[in-house]
């Protein structure tokens, strides 16, 4: 692509037929919920003054298709003003297609990425040695490995063999035990939308884009739609320690998701999360280009299962959740020196697509050069009520 998005490249494969909804920045306005249809983007915040708010209706999609709204503008002069480089402030832009969720994250979900996040413990975070590493574990754990259910007698009996070989590893804990890891990815508000900047942070020499699959979750544990995401990730970070999983994963802009929210309605359901193909493009500035794809049909839970550890009597979200799904993404060819594997380069063009989602485009940056972070709830509240929409 090596270029920013236009509405031709990122809209579903069957344009504006699904119920698409989003977030634009209105100047003297603040955040607006809008509808995608033919015509433009049309805003709806009077009736549904936050995303949440349409997610926590019986039937989402409907609600959207009944609901009448100003036209503010076409896509293509949304996308072409949302890019932060010679922005028109005067103008809209594009947001995350969220708000009040809570923004959340499984990760350890696929055997692929598994088997990575064990050999960066093993390595310390040293990219240098995880080559040697990584042939090591796969000689210990298998060929099998990626067949095993989570939390199952076998998954079981494999445990216990690696301990007593002294091979067990935190991230095997979550990978094929019982328990998921769902975490914490970014403060609510936070995470960017297409054609934004998205944050890597400047001490970090081992770095990778993670293309996901992302639901949005009602209060009430209903799956409503589904939106793309780059979970960011920090590889030498997390490395040293699982402990420093928030210092890899939570940074200035580093929760990408959009570009829009696809709600659940005949046509788009679960069942397409579960078959879709996520792919990956990493256009360099100096050329380098990497393609990647990362099937749903590898999930070792099925997304429903991680939901179902994400929200329930222990864990509350009155405002409900979106959490990504995790990825099998983990790059391995080497980028710059041999040995060490794919980086983020400053400039990065990072493009996640799958058909019945569209395409979601982020310029990598160094955390600190990105927009900060500065509008929040609070803001979101005062913004709503000068408008009449609270």
């Amino acid at each position: 692509m090596n270029q920013w998005p236009d509405a031709a490249t990122t809209l579903p494969a069957d344009g504006t037929r699904g119920a698409l909804v989003g977030r634009v920045w209105r100047p003297g306005l603040g955040p607006s919920v809008v509808a995608v249809r033919e015509d433009g983007l049309h805003d709806i915040t009077t009736a549904f003054p936050t995303v949440r708010d349409l997610c926590e209706t019986p039937d989402p999609a409907e609600r959207l298709r009944a609901t009448r709204g100003e036209r503010i503008a076409g896509l293509d002069e949304v996308l072409a003003n949302t890019p932060p480089n010679g922005r028109d402030p005067q103008r809209p832009w594009l947001l995350a297609p969220v708000d009040l969720q809570a923004v959340k994250a499984a990760g350890v979900t696929f055997v692929v990425s598994m088997l990575e996040r064990v050999i960066e413990e093993r390595v310390r975070g040293d990219a240098a040695g995880a080559a040697e590493a990584r042939e090591r574990i796969r000689r210990l754990v298998g060929d099998d490995v990626a067949s095993l259910r989570p939390g199952s007698e076998e998954a079981a009996a494999l445990k216990e063999i690696l301990v007593a070989q002294g091979a067990w590893s935190q991230y095997l804990e979550v990978g094929i035990g019982p328990d998921a890891e769902i975490f914490t990815k970014a403060p609510v508000l936070a995470a960017v939308g297409s054609g934004a900047d998205a944050g890597v942070h400047p001490a970090s020499r081992w770095n990778n884009p993670e293309p996901e699959v992302v639901l949005a979750v009602s209060s009430a544990g209903s799956v409503v739609g589904a939106t793309l995401g780059n979970d960011v990730n920090l590889r030498d970070v997390e490395g040293r320690s699982a402990l420093l999983l928030p210092q890899a994963k939570d940074n200035n802009a580093s929760a990408a998701l959009g570009p829009f929210l696809r709600l659940f309605e005949p046509g788009f359901r679960i069942d397409d999360v579960r078959r879709a193909t996520v792919t990956l493009t990493v256009e360099g500035a100096d050329g380098y280009r990497l393609d990647a794809e990362s099937s749903m049909a590898a999930i070792s839970r099925d997304p429903l299962d991680l939901v179902g550890q994400l929200l329930g009597p222990n864990h509350q979200y009155p405002d409900g959740a979106v959490l990504y799904l995790g990825t099998m993404f983990a790059p391995v060819e080497d980028r710059d020196a041999p040995g060490q594997g794919f980086t983020h380069h400053d400039g990065d063009l990072v493009s996640i697509a799958t058909p019945k989602l569209g395409t979601l485009v982020n310029r990598i940056r160094p955390s600190d050069a990105c927009v900060p972070w500065t509008f929040g709830i609070a803001d979101l509240m005062r913004a709503l009520v000068a408008r009449g929409a609270l």
